[in-house]
């Protein structure tokens, strides 16, 4: 089986050789592609001097298409499972195995990584919080489905959602949406414990000043995709 790691990157560069380390030391079964989106830091740089495998986007895509173009590369060089993996030190790859263990026994498309099953490590501050149990209603209510961590961006993805996600993916704060596309069309999601930590460096892509805006954006997205199916 090829497993590949994707790493969306946006001025990622004080943490992300750590990130690197990380999987190396982990889960070293795992491939991984850093898609450098359009960094104004030297996330660049870093990638060049050290000599990790990236993607770099001349254009800023934002999370979205970020995320899009590393599963484009995992479907396009035979990838059969994927996974979207923060470059800013949340995410931990010892969890990696585990979520390729529950795809296979569970017969899953999707495996989340939820901070909420368990409620141990870094658990968003208050108000994000907020906003998570709003997605997590929301989702049930449109797909009769409890998602705990709407938000997470640890999941992996088995090869037919590759394929899916190569030709339309979300392009702004996919992560509830997606969830509810999947939902919707039947594939089979299922989460598992992780512990995060809070964010050690990096923009994130949800500022508390533009939070407002991403929960009417993404409800919005949300119903639309409800409505398709």
């Amino acid at each position: 089986m090829k497993k590949l790691v994707i790493i969306p990157a946006f001025n990622e560069e004080g943490h992300l050789e750590k990130t690197i380390k990380d999987i190396k030391e982990n889960a070293p079964e795992f491939d991984y592609v850093i898609i450098n989106d359009c960094s104004t830091d030297k996330t660049l740089e870093m990638c060049r001097k050290h000599g990790f495998s990236y993607l770099n986007l001349p254009v800023n895509l934002g999370i979205g298409g970020a995320v899009q173009t590393g599963y484009r590369y995992a479907y396009y060089h035979g990838y059969d499972v994927a996974v979207q993996f923060d470059g800013d030190g949340q995410h931990s790859a010892v969890y990696l195995n585990d979520m390729v263990s529950i795809l296979e026994k569970t017969g899953s498309d999707m495996v989340i990584g939820s901070r909420f099953i368990e409620k141990e490590g870094f658990q968003s501050s208050g108000l994000r919080r907020i906003g998570i149990k709003y997605f997590t209603h929301l989702i049930r209510l449109l797909t009769g489905k409890k998602i705990t961590d709407p938000t997470s961006g640890m999941r992996m993805i088995n090869r037919k959602l590759l394929e899916k996600f190569t030709d339309e993916y979300p392009k702004d704060y996919p992560e509830p949406e997606s969830v509810v596309t999947v939902l919707c069309e039947k594939y089979k999601v299922t989460e598992i414990p992780v512990m995060m930590n809070e964010r050690q460096e990096g923009v994130s892509s949800i500022s508390l000043r533009n939070g407002i805006y991403y929960m009417i954006k993404v409800s919005f997205a949300i119903l639309i995709a409800r409505m398709k199916e």
